[in-house]
């Protein structure tokens, strides 16, 4: 039998060799620690996607929100720029483009009707052209004065049959509106007086034909 000093060697050496209770030694991290991992990329992951989301929602509803946008109006493409001469027909009333005369319409304010192939030259370089009803009210015409007053780029006359009392038109773009004080006027003829649809950014609405009563 070993000594009292050896047996004591013999159990110290038993102890440090043994592993600590209570812990499983196993290589490399636990199924548990693999599984709490992979569920924290998917947070990430979710999180990301879901902040892309709510960025491109805002992106959409700032841009809807613009005080640029106008209700209510309608967009035609593909319009002939081709000039031809004598009465032409027109889908829409009054016509937001297409082909038409080679002189254009002087612009301004005018108490009677100008022709449509004048005045859609008038809408190629860049000129608003507001009609309305013959049987509107002086005071609403004079409101529709007030609005054109100033601007060298549109057109004011009276339109027979007209769809609505009183109608915006720029080119390939029309709005419909029923009372002198709608805002969305002022708003059409800010935005699309030689705006971006013009086909002839620049050119001029004056030395065409027509005498406005007031340019």
């Amino acid at each position: 039998m070993g000594t009292a000093a050896q047996k004591r060697r013999e159990q110290r050496a038993k102890r440090l060799s043994a592993p600590e209770k209570g812990i499983k030694q196993t290589p490399g991290r636990s199924k548990k620690q693999k599984n709490r991992a992979a569920s924290r990329r998917q947070w990430v992951w979710g999180g990301a996607v879901l902040a892309l989301a709510l960025v491109v929602l805002g992106i959409i509803l700032f841009q809807r929100s613009q005080p640029g946008d106008i209700s209510g109006i309608v967009t035609y493409s593909n319009l002939s720029r081709d000039h031809k001469e004598g009465p032409l027909s027109y889908p829409q009333t009054p016509p937001v483009g297409g082909a038409h005369s080679a002189t254009w319409q002087n612009c301004g304010i005018y108490s009677a009707s100008v022709h449509n192939e004048n005045a859609v030259h008038s809408l190629e370089h860049g000129a608003v052209w507001i009609t309305y009803q013959p049987n509107l009210s002086q005071q609403a015409v004079q409101q529709l004065q007030d609005v054109v007053r100033g601007h060298d780029h549109a057109l004011l006359s009276p339109y027979p049959g007209l769809p609505s009392p009183i109608v915006a038109t720029a080119w390939g773009i029309q709005l419909q509106v029923k009372d002198a004080g709608d805002t969305r006027l002022t708003q059409f003829l800010s935005k699309y007086e030689k705006g971006s649809q013009t086909p002839e950014p620049g050119a001029a609405c004056s030395g065409g034909t027509g005498v406005p009563d007031v340019q």
